[in-house]
């Protein structure tokens, strides 16, 4: 708890007082640990899929149009290539949760800027979460975090427990398509003080790559009654593997 405690110190003083550049150290945007360069030369997400944003041409991907997944649509800013994979990584893996506010404040940018255009605001926040093992080893749940720093600007609550991830299984990265909805089939449940229905949910999490998670969560919240599901994520793979 105490490590915790100091870890949100740190990230709370860089976001306040860090006024350089996080990936040039030039000076930074005001508000945004960035450059104006190094924000321009972002890899930012492409137009794609309307459901599952997958950058494409076209309306919707193959799979969205043969197997339409439980979700309405997956909003990202960003794709998932050089430095956001780096970034992505290093907070993940390394605990650099200064590199992970960064990139819950570029996906807070875009959701509010996707809200003016008319996006459908969401009742509540649901992070994606980890097994006890896998919370174990990290020490922190991403998804969680990015949830947390979401809540304030997009004036919405998280509710970080009402999903829960009782069995550890492999780690999706290692998987292929069809072995990662395998893997997923029956990881997740809800609280018991779960209470889903009737609600438009929107599930946080740090990137999207074959949708698999997205698909296996939004399909046990369809189940208990959430009348719509959304996904936000910082990164969304450029096409699904």
């Amino acid at each position: 708890m105490r490590c915790q405690l100091a870890e949100k110190l740190r990230v709370y003083i860089c976001s306040i007082f860090n006024q350089s550049c996080t990936l040039c150290n030039e000076p930074a945007l005001p508000g945004l640990g960035l450059c104006e360069a190094c924000e321009q030369e972002l890899p930012w997400l492409a137009p794609g899929c309307a459901v599952c944003a997958l950058p494409m041409p076209g309306v919707l991907c193959h799979d969205c149009l043969l197997h339409p997944p439980p979700f309405t649509r997956v909003e990202a800013p960003l794709a998932y290539g050089f430095p956001v994979d780096a970034l992505a990584s290093r907070f993940k893996h390394r605990r650099q949760w200064p590199l992970g506010r960064l990139l819950g404040d570029l996906l807070a940018r875009h959701l509010c800027h996707r809200f003016d255009e008319g996006l459908a605001r969401p009742d509540l926040l649901l992070p994606v979460p980890l097994s006890r093992k896998r919370l174990r080893q990290r020490g922190f749940n991403q998804a969680g975090l990015l949830a947390q720093w979401l809540s304030g600007p997009l004036r919405l609550p998280s509710q970080p427990h009402w999903a829960l991830r009782p069995q550890h299984t492999q780690a999706q990265q290692s998987l292929d398509f069809a072995a990662r909805q395998a893997n997923l089939q029956t990881a997740f449940a809800l609280a018991p003080a779960a209470r889903v229905e009737g609600l438009h949910l929107a599930l946080v999490d740090d990137v999207m790559t074959t949708g698999a998670t997205a698909r296996a969560l939004a399909y046990l919240l369809r189940e208990a009654g959430a009348a719509r599901v959304d996904v936000y994520c910082a990164a969304r793979t450029p096409r699904a593997t």
